[in-house]
């Protein structure tokens, strides 16, 4: 049996159990550079575990995914965060279930986002892999970097099938 998730408009709110969501907030600006510019600060909660460091990398999609999309797998980053921010207008879909030791289907919610947002992971916050819709988007990635892993993969027991809002 095929389960099937479609995805709700993401929000501050909706997304809170999970991290952050990442976008210009109006009440949360400040002028800079002689007030040629607003600023919108401290968006999300980077967290770094031990020894690691924040890295901050790029992803360029290679190849487009296409809804529906079949789901038997999610993981996570026990060690840090991760944040995911489009580089240009680009509709994310992000699928995401508690930071508990093991993820049942029945946890998995997604989200779509207004092409704007980025998003950033709490620690350990289960999620499915990051897609794209079309190839060559591009993603500003807000990660940990160390020696050691940070990252647990968990198979479903039953497959998800990611269908359009």
């Amino acid at each position: 049996m095929t389960i099937t998730l479609v995805p709700r408009l993401l929000t501050s709110e909706r997304f809170a159990p999970f991290g952050d969501v990442i976008e210009s907030v109006v009440d949360r600006t400040a002028a800079m550079n002689a007030e040629r510019f607003e600023r919108f600060d401290d968006l999300c909660k980077l967290d770094m575990a031990d020894d690691g460091r924040v890295a901050v990398s790029i992803a360029r999609c290679r190849v487009a995914t296409a809804l529906p999309y079949r789901l038997d797998m999610v993981e996570r980053h026990p060690l840090g965060s991760q944040a995911f921010v489009p580089l240009g207008p680009s509709r994310m879909i992000v699928v995401v279930a508690p930071p508990e030791e093991s993820v049942e289907v029945s946890d998995l919610c997604a989200f779509v986002t207004n092409g704007r947002q980025g998003i950033n992971y709490h620690l350990g916050t289960w999620h499915m892999p990051l897609i794209a819709f079309e190839s060559g988007q591009e993603f500003l990635i807000i990660d940990r970097a160390a020696d050691q892993p940070n990252c647990d993969t968990h198979s479903l027991d039953e497959p998800v099938m990611l269908v359009e809002s």
